[in-house]
This record gives C-alpha cells, sequence and structure tokens, in this order.
C-alpha cells in the first residue's frame, strides 16, 4: 500500500486493514512509542494554495538541510484526542477549538490559514481509518498531532512559500493508569515561559523547548513540574505546559472562588481550561461557587495556605485532564495546597474529570462531542475560493488504496474485511 487517491465523484471510504502484528497490545500503549498506521499529508504553496490531501502508511519525511523549519521555527501543532464510546461509537471532542487555535499560531508565524470544517473531515477520515488502534476501553484514547511546518528551501528570514499540514496519531491509555497521584510545584522567577506581545499564547514548538531546562532543574529538586510565575508582583500563570485552577474560599465574600489566569496574550487557550469554566459556571455556579477569570499572585495562593482558605490547586490539560497539586515551593518555604494526607486529588478535580470524560466517552450527550460521520465539510479553499485544482474541491470522494507500482487493487469494506486479530488484546 503506498498512497490515497481521491477520484470518484461520490463520497466513499474503502478501507484495507492493516497487519495485525502492527498493533501495539493495550498495555503497551504509549505516546512515546506508539504510533498509528496512516498520517495525514497536505502541501501548501503561494501559488496554488491548499493541493490535494493524501492519507499514506505512516512514514518519514525528507526535507532539505536549508528548509526553513529548521533554522527559524516555522512550526505550530494541535493536541486532541479521538474517543469510543460504550458502544464502539468514535467521537472528537471540541476539535473546532484546536483547529481555530492551529489558524491563531499559524497565522501569528506566517504560516497558511485553512478551512476548519475542511480540517476536521479529513481528520475524521484518518481517525476512521486507524480507528482499530483506540481501545474500547475507558481512559484510552488515540492521540492527534495536526502539525504545520514551512518547507521553503532558503536560508533567508521572510514568510514561508511552501508549507506543509501532517497529522499523526499515537494510541494513548490514561495519564494516571493507577489512579491520580498529587504533584508537587516548584514556583519558578529565574525563567520565563511568555511575557506580554510575545507567543506565549500560541501553540509553537518553539515555546516548549526553553521550558525543558527549568523543568529539569525543578525535578532534581524533587518537584515534577514548574509554576510558571510573572513580573515584580509573581502573577500565577500555568503549570508546565497545563493551565492553573486554584480553588480557595474568597477572604473579601467568605465565597468559594475557582480562578484561572485571564487570556492576556501570556496565556495558553486551553480547550479543556475552557471546558473547565463552562462546566463550573453551568454546575459549580448554581451552588454558590463563583467562577473567576483573573489574576492571582503567588503571595496570595499562600495567604490562602496559611489561613485555612484554600480547598485545591489543579492543572488542566488535553493529556491528563486535570493533574492534581499537592505542594508548590516558594522562596523556601512549602505552601500546602488543600489535599489531605490520605488525598491524591480534590473534590473540584475529581468532579471535573468524571464530567469531562462523560462527555469524551458519551455517556452524556453534549455539543461537544463530534461523531466523525457528522462532520460538516466547506468545500472551499481557505487562500483562493473554490477552485478544481484545490484542497476543498477534492475533499469527499472516494478513497482507494493502491499498492506501489501496481494498477489499482480490489477495495474492500465491511467489518468483516477488519476483525481484529485474536492475539490483540485490546
Amino acid at each position: 500500500m503506498d498512497y490515497l487517491e481521491l477520484t470518484s465523484p461520490s463520497y466513499q471510504l474503502r478501507k484495507i486493514p492493516p497487519p495485525a502484528n502492527s498493533l501495539p497490545r493495550k498495555n503497551s500503549f504509549s505516546g512515546r512509542h506508539s504510533l498509528a498506521n496512516h498520517m495525514l499529508m497536505v502541501k501548501w504553496n503561494t501559488k496554488d494554495g491548499w493541493l490535494s490531501p493524501s492519507i499514506v502508511p505512516f512514514q518519514n519525511l525528507s526535507l532539505n538541510p536549508a528548509t526553513c523549519v529548521f533554522h527559524y521555527a516555522f512550526e505550530c501543532f494541535e493536541g486532541m484526542k479521538a474517543y469510543k464510546d460504550k458502544d464502539g461509537g468514535i467521537r472528537l471532542f471540541r476539535p473546532d477549538m484546536n483547529m481555530a487555535r492551529l489558524n491563531r499560531s499559524s497565522k501569528r508565524i506566517a504560516l497558511p490559514t485553512l478551512d476548519e470544517d475542511a480540517a476536521i473531515k479529513l481528520i475524521s477520515e484518518l481517525v476512521k481509518l486507524d480507528s482499530r488502534f483506540i481501545p474500547q476501553t475507558r481512559g484510552y484514547s488515540l492521540y492527534l498531532r495536526p502539525t504545520m511546518i514551512g518547507t521553503q528551501e532558503t536560508l533567508g528570514v521572510s514568510a514561508p512559500s511552501s508549507a506543509l499540514l501532517f497529522v499523526i496519531a499515537s494510541p494513548v491509555g490514561p495519564y494516571y493508569p493507577t489512579g491520580f497521584k498529587a504533584i508537587s510545584l516548584e514556583a519558578t522567577d529565574y525563567a520565563v515561559r511568555a511575557w506580554p506581545g510575545g507567543v506565549g499564547d500560541k501553540k509553537l514548538g518553539a515555546n516548549y523547548a526553553p521550558c525543558i531546562v527549568p523543568q529539569t532543574e525543578a525535578a532534581k529538586r524533587g518537584h515534577q513540574q514548574n509554576l510558571w510565575l510573572f513580573g515584580e508582583e509573581e502573577y500565577v500563570t500555568e503549570v508546565g505546559t497545563m493551565n492553573l485552577f486554584v480553588a480557595l474560599k474568597n477572604k473579601e465574600t467568605g465565597q468559594n472562588e475557582l480562578i484561572t489566569a485571564p487570556l492576556d496574550g501570556t496565556i495558553l487557550e486551553g480547550v479543556t481550561r475552557d471546558s473547565v469554566l463552562t462546566l463550573a459556571r453551568e454546575r459549580l455556579g448554581p451552588r454558590g461557587w463563583t467562577i473567576s477569570e483573573r489574576k492571582l499572585t503567588m503571595s496570595e495562593i499562600a495567604q490562602a495556605a496559611d489561613e485555612g482558605r484554600m480547598i485545591e490547586v489543579f492543572g488542566a490539560g488535553t493529556a491528563a485532564i486535570v493533574s492534581p497539586v499537592r505542594t508548590i515551593s516558594w522562596k523556601g518555604r512549602t505552601v500546602d495546597c488543600g489535599l489531605k494526607e490520605n488525598e491524591e486529588a480534590g473534590k473540584v478535580a475529581l468532579e471535573m474529570k468524571n464530567w469531562i470524560e462523560g462527555i469524551q466517552y458519551g455517556d452524556e450527550e453534549h455539543s461537544w462531542r463530534k461523531v466523525p460521520n457528522e462532520c460538516a465539510i466547506n468545500l472551499q479553499n481557505p487562500m483562493h475560493g473554490p477552485r478544481e485544482s484545490i484542497w476543498g474541491a477534492r475533499i469527499g470522494r472516494q478513497v482507494i488504496y493502491r499498492p506501489r507500482g501496481s494498477a489499482p487493487i480490489r477495495s474492500v469494506e465491511g467489518e468483516k474485511d477488519l476483525q481484529e486479530d485474536p492475539s490483540i488484546h485490546f
């Protein structure tokens, strides 16, 4: 098998099953080691806009050493997941937010934007093709990594004249396979993750590499993540690569308050962050909680802990949904984050995890879940409008595998052609 060709006026997806021995066993699922069989690729250039998409067997990329992504970091990416519900149906979780954020990121670094509906449709085809990599077990999912890179071969610094969008997938298991394990943070002020006017609110690879050394230094001192502080006021911003939430009893009002940093350009607009805020306003608000997007200093957190007003602290992100925090190391002291000695997660974090997972795995019908078969598509070229030779006009047509160097092989359909090998234990 070599590639997929988009040919027929009517749309049908015809699948050839991957070799059974290419599937990892359930207990071996790890984003570091396991990758699904296929990848999506779409090229772009300034002359033609987006070209025809292809879904191909997972493979290496061949790039000239002068390609601009290597020298000037023309790269952005997304992180999202596909799930199987209790009936075996496939679900994406809020992919529209991921694609909108990808467009904001790409635009900021002079890469092309894309038709968000069309991108979701293409990703859905990839997910359906590799759906057997998703076990029908709660906690397991298919992690999707849409990535856009500049591909112009030049040492000059300018907007790339060519780019590549590719999507790879990795089957992953539960972030906490044996249950929550609360983490310790090091409040970090000697390094800055983001600053006003910068790109801290964009999902760029260039934002991540500079954080590794501070994280390594924190680990040497026994902490799992950095709590990034900003400015002389020591505002808390993010925890590692996650958004931060603090639940405390407000000193002025006496009400329970759930706080996260505002979107001021230094905070990543997390999909999980938005989900937690929305659910908190819908479900915690009626219980008397105040939900706030406001600046919060490290000294306020320490004061709440000292005065017995701290309820809990947790990070929020795609990988773990929520990550409870036990302590924060700050200025030579340990700040307790509200958990009892025998607790690994607070009540709010537990509820958020259960609520969000309930939507992701289909326990609760919700507008956030997208079924690939229901994904709408807009047949428009995002750069040049409708044309016969562009991406949008070629979506939604028959997909046929061809083996390398041969005529088209017989296409097969139906679940009987996609039965899992009995030696694969999901």
